[in-house]
């Protein structure tokens, strides 16, 4: 599944719309944990193509099998952003008071696995999700408190 974004900040309520209509189409409940971070994911990744490149991009949500599993069995989501810069994705070192630059370290933080590679003339960023897996402490790391401080975090579904 994929949905093309324009370079325009607005596109991010969108896509964050269509991943949750995703999640809810593959049983994944929008109060479950998984589909809260995910939905957070796709924020960070949105916005920086759309922040930092000025490309259109494109999401990709992978959810295999998790239509047929109980809520209890291992499903894998991957999520990818392509876009067509060739700027690699540069983690900052965001201060205490900056508003900013934590969105590489909050990915790193809560996803299982992620990266990103060269595709075409741009670049491929994406992270996977575990459904069984525990919360990682990087999140707390990246925002310089203790993670049950972020547990619940909402999006306003712009």
């Amino acid at each position: 599944m994929q949905l093309e974004i324009r370079p325009d900040p607005t596109e991010v309520g969108r896509a964050r719309r269509w991943a949750r209509s995703r999640l809810a189409g593959a049983g994944i409940a929008a109060d479950e944990p998984l589909a809260e971070t995910v939905i957070l994911l796709v924020s960070e990744l949105v916005t920086n193509a759309v922040v930092h490149t000025g490309c259109p991009a494109v999401l990709r949500l992978s959810l295999p099998g998790a239509d047929r599993r109980g809520a209890d069995e291992s499903v894998t989501v991957r999520l990818e952003v392509a876009d067509a810069s060739d700027r690699a994705p540069v983690p900052r070192c965001a201060d205490g008071d900056a508003t900013g630059g934590r969105g590489l370290a909050l990915v790193d933080g809560l996803a299982d696995r992620w990266g990103w590679s060269p595709e075409g003339a741009g670049k491929r960023i994406w992270c996977e999700l575990d459904r069984c897996s525990q919360p990682r402490q990087g999140a707390a790391v990246a925002y310089g408190g203790g993670l049950a401080s972020y547990e619940g975090l909402a999006f306003e579904a712009v």
